[in-house]
Parts: C-alpha cells; sequence; structure tokens
C-alpha cells in the first residue's frame, strides 16, 4: 500500500501521538530506513514506534555502520576533508571529529575565514567576520590536540562570482582586493592529493569551490580523484558533496555515500538522532 506524503499532514511534523497511532493502526510492524530524515522526531520516524515493534532496514545499517562504527575507530591515518560555505556549520563536526583525526583538510569558502584569522588578506572571497575568533579557537584547539590542519596554499577565482569572468591564481598571501575566491589553485590541490593519498579513513564533508561551474571544479574533482586512488575508506557526507561525487561519475568508487544531508552530519557531530534512538 502507498500512502501520500504524510507531511502533508499538520500533525506529522509535532510528531502528534493520535496521528502515530492511526499510521500504527495500518501494519503489524515498522521498518525505519529513511535515514535521510532520522534527525526529525516526527511521527513517521519516531512516533510509529511506541505503538509498533521497531527496527532498522538495511540503509539505516549499512549508515551506521559508516558513519558510526567505523569512525568509533577508524584505521589511521584518518582524513577530514571540509568545504562549503560557513565555518558555524561545521563546528560540531570539527570538535567531535577532532578526536578521531590525523588531518583535517580545508577548503571551500569556509576557508577564507580560517585563512582571514590567520591574518591573510581575501580580498572580495566570503569571509564569516563574525566566526573569525570561533576560526582562531579551532585551529588552536587542533594544535593542542596534536591534529594536522591543512588550509589552501593558493587559490583560483576572479573579479566576480561568474563562470564567465578570466580565472587567476594567487597564493595566499597575494590575493588583490577585487579578488573573489571560488576554487583551490594547483600548489594546494598538489598538497590535498599528498595527504589523502596517504590516508586509511577519509571523510569527505563539503566541495572544495563552486564545482558546479566547470572553471571551478578543479580541486573538487582532484580531491574525489585522490579518495578514489587512496585505496582507503572512502566516506561521504553531505548533499553537495554526494552531489559532487555524482556530478564526476564517481560515486560508485566510494566505499559510502551518505544518502542524508542534515542527519549524516548530526551523527558525524556525536548526536543520537530520533530515528535510530528508537532502534536501541
Amino acid at each position: 500500500m502507498l500512502l501520500q506524503n504524510v507531511r502533508f499532514r499538520k500533525e506529522e511534523e509535532k510528531n502528534d501521538p493520535i496521528f502515530s497511532r492511526e499510521l500504527a493502526s495500518l501494519a503489524d510492524i515498522f521498518v525505519m530506513d529513511a535515514f535521510g530524515s532520522a534527525h526529525r522526531a516526527h511521527c513517521s520516524t519516531v512516533g510509529v514506534a511506541d505503538y509498533l515493534p521497531a527496527y532498522g532496514g538495511f540503509l539505516i545499517e549499512k549508515e551506521e555502520k559508516y558513519l558510526m562504527e567505523t569512525l568509533e575507530n577508524p584505521p589511521g591515518p584518518c582524513t577530514l576533508i571540509m568545504g562549503g560555505k560557513k565555518v558555524s556549520d561545521k563546528i560540531g563536526l570539527i570538535e567531535n571529529l577532532l578526536k578521531k583525526a590525523d588531518n583535517i583538510i580545508i577548503g571551500g569558502a569556509m576557508a577564507f575565514t580560517f585563512l582571514k584569522a590567520l591574518n591573510y588578506e581575501m580580498g572580495n572571497s566570503v569571509v564569516e567576520a563574525d566566526k573569525l575568533d570561533l576560526a582562531t579557537h579551532l585551529l588552536q584547539l587542533a594544535k593542542e590536540q596534536k591534529v594536522n590542519i591543512y588550509l589552501p596554499r593558493d587559490l583560483a577565482g576572479s573579479t566576480q562570482f561568474s563562470n564567465d569572468t578570466p580565472k587567476s591564481f594567487y597564493g595566499i598571501k597575494e590575493i588583490p582586493a577585487d579578488f573573489v575566491g571560488m576554487d583551490i589553485g594547483p600548489k594546494t590541490i598538489k598538497v590535498f592529493t599528498e595527504i589523502i593519498l596517504l590516508s586509511k579513513t577519509i571523510v569527505f564533508n563539503g566541495p572544495m569551490g563552486v564545482f558546479e561551474m566547470s572553471n571551478y571544479e578543479e580541486g573538487t574533482k582532484a580531491v574525489i580523484d585522490a579518495m578514489a586512488a587512496s585505496g582507503g575508506i572512502s566516506i561521504v557526507s553531505g548533499g553537495d558533496s554526494a552531489a559532487a561525487v555524482s556530478q564526476f561519475d564517481m560515486s560508485d568508487k566510494m566505499t559510502h555515500v551518505s544518502t542524508g544531508g542534515g542527519a549524516s552530519l548530526e551523527l558525524l557531530e556525536g548526536k543520537i538522532l530520533p530515528g535510530l534512538k528508537i532502534l536501541l
């Protein structure tokens, strides 16, 4: 029996017990296999389990195996690759995986905030000015825990956020005032690739640049290629990361590509997801 999307019912997101009981009346057993919604305490992910025996499905089993069991004691060296836009989105991830990782590679727009915190000029690149102290704190935390942090040495970009304006490369000490960073540069790609190839466990969460633009896909593609060539356990989490791996037709070269954006991030932060807690 196929039902309409339960989120059309306002009771769903409220985890209303009456609606949960109504859903439960349709079955004898509840199998939770919607990992992408496991971080939401809704009727169809959590509430039904109050009225039916609850079990995890095959996808839940696979996600738990790689995002929880493998990272509980990852084969080393373990490297976390982080990109995307905001440092603030990755605080929990960094703090939790600092306990597990040997190396942390930082690219994407969030790298500009870390570089700015180290007093490098970033031109017109996106910087979270209110997160500079946080970036400094995270760098210090990594130093105290003897985790290697790798930031870009050079950047690719232009004078506008566009795929059509001339592309240029600059070392991080030479960024001009009108420069907009949109990818890591060739020197950085070389360093990041070397680290990844030596790693036994690699977690990829966030692209290295604006991979959707053909002029600025090189950094993200190089990182994904290195993951595939490393021979290590390669775990991809986050919607943008999964989209990049798919764009370059490399999904089948990864050990595990997580299906849950917000859910996988929360799990990597060390949180217990409501949709998994009911199965414990």
